[in-house]
């Protein structure tokens, strides 16, 4: 049996009741007690991870009964317990939407469920709303944080409310919020008081340590040994683009890709800087390219080694803003158009409305590698699609995966570790 951290599934009614503030909040503020916290993100997310990486100063990692897989989120969870006082979840959505769903994560490890409430318009139905948030799965419900409280008053009300659950923290109405753009927060880096804004959170925390100290400490079952990865990127090299453009990068991926032998190597598009001459492959992730599109429309020695690396079959591999950047333009929000490097022919054209979310799987010569899409823009390209993901649990056709020489390029985010020799084919430019 493993031993001894208290563990917490972050959860809430809905998305936006401020699940991501409270996560890092309580991280900061533990942090500051001299705690040693992991924080983990529940479901598909680049975003949130970068907050709470921020917030507990530890790597963030992604855990999900379908993406991740039940014994490598047991895995994760197991080493985290081992070597922290304190592990957090922060719970996707409501805590029963989506399949898999928070509850099914906090069910499947036995977490006990921190539920956090948007207290600003309600005082006694936070009882009511927490009670059916218990009880309709059921959940273990360790207790409660009250979000935008506006008074004493209010808070004891709210803990009055909530009859044998703990009110374990309140948090005021803030006067200055973690920031928000289409895909979710803005990324820490963009946020130039990221860190005083958090400690300001952690401050106005108000904890009930009496009531934190008595939350046991859970134990999980020791995992199975995990499966050796074959060393086959040994020797290669792979450039990965990651700025503020190329950003949304799961550090599972890169996890994946040093476990199967292969040597990093960072570069900045945004920056202009060129591919690495030494590399063997190019991974462009997603991220924000419509947001920096002025400079990477300037940024000459990026296009124009990255078009040399494709035109010497260099194998390159492009995520959703990657493969955006690798368009002949991107059209912003304003529509104005922003010639990009001109690999894949085509325009991409960011829309108001969100064009695709949720998970999918790609079925590649290694098997099949799970992930999921999330995007606010549209590809128009004459280019043919060389494969389809597959949504996943309704089997509906998913995003487009175009093969143009050695580019592989989708929406489509892949998760690496789901199958690490998957991951390494896309990186020699195989697919089927």
């Amino acid at each position: 049996m493993g031993t001894g951290a208290r563990m917490l599934l972050v959860a809430a009614t809905a998305s936006g009741q401020g699940k991501t503030t409270v996560t890092a909040a309580l991280a900061r503020r533990l942090r500051r007690m001299g705690q040693r916290v992991h924080v983990f993100k529940c479901g598909p997310d680049f975003i949130d991870p970068m907050v709470l990486e921020h917030a507990s100063r530890t790597k963030v990692h992604t855990l999900d009964l379908w993406m991740v897989g039940l014994e490598q989120s047991r895995q994760r969870l197991a080493r985290a317990a081992q070597e922290a006082d304190v592990v957090l979840v922060e719970g996707v959505m409501g805590l029963y939407d989506g399949t898999p769903s928070a509850a099914d994560l906090a069910r499947a490890f036995d977490l006990p469920v921190l539920a956090v409430i948007d207290a600003a318009s309600m005082a006694q139905t936070a009882g009511a709303i927490v009670l059916g948030l218990r009880d309709y799965g059921p959940v273990r419900m360790a207790g409660v944080v009250a979000n935008r409280v506006a008074s004493e008053g209010h808070a004891r009300m709210v803990a009055a409310s909530l009859r044998d659950i703990p009110l374990l923290a309140t948090l005021p109405k803030q006067s200055r919020t973690l920031p928000e753009r289409h895909l979710g927060l803005v990324v820490p880096g963009e946020v130039e008081d990221i860190d005083a804004i958090l400690d300001e959170l952690a401050e106005q925390l108000q904890l009930d340590e009496a009531a934190w100290a008595a939350i046991t400490p859970s134990r999980l079952d020791e995992p199975l040994p995990e499966e050796p990865v074959p060393p086959l990127l040994a020797g290669k090299t792979v450039a990965i683009a990651r700025d503020a453009a190329f950003c949304f990068l799961y550090p599972a991926n890169v996890d994946t890709l040093e476990a199967l032998g292969a040597r990093i190597r960072w570069f900045s598009p945004v920056a202009d800087e060129p591919v690495p001459q030494d590399a063997d492959a190019v991974y462009l992730p997603g991220g924000y390219p419509e947001l920096h599109a002025a400079a990477l429309a300037q940024a000459g020695r990026w296009g124009e080694t990255i078009r040399a690396a494709h035109a010497a079959g260099l194998p390159i591999l492009a995520e959703c803003g990657g493969m955006m950047a690798l368009a002949d333009s991107i059209v912003d929000k304003d529509g104005r158009r922003w010639p990009m490097a001109g690999v894949l022919q085509g325009d991409a054209a960011m829309q108001p409305r969100l064009a695709a979310l949720g998970p999918q799987a790609l079925a590649t010569q290694a098997g099949e590698m799970r992930g999921h899409t999330f995007h606010y823009s549209r590809l128009e390209t004459p280019a043919e699609a060389a494969a389809w993901t597959v949504k996943h649990k309704t089997g509906a056709q998913g995003e487009a995966v175009y093969r143009v020489g050695s580019l592989t390029a989708s929406y489509f985010h892949a998760f690496f570790a789901s199958n690490p020799a998957a991951a390494a084919s896309l990186l020699r430019g195989e697919l089927a």
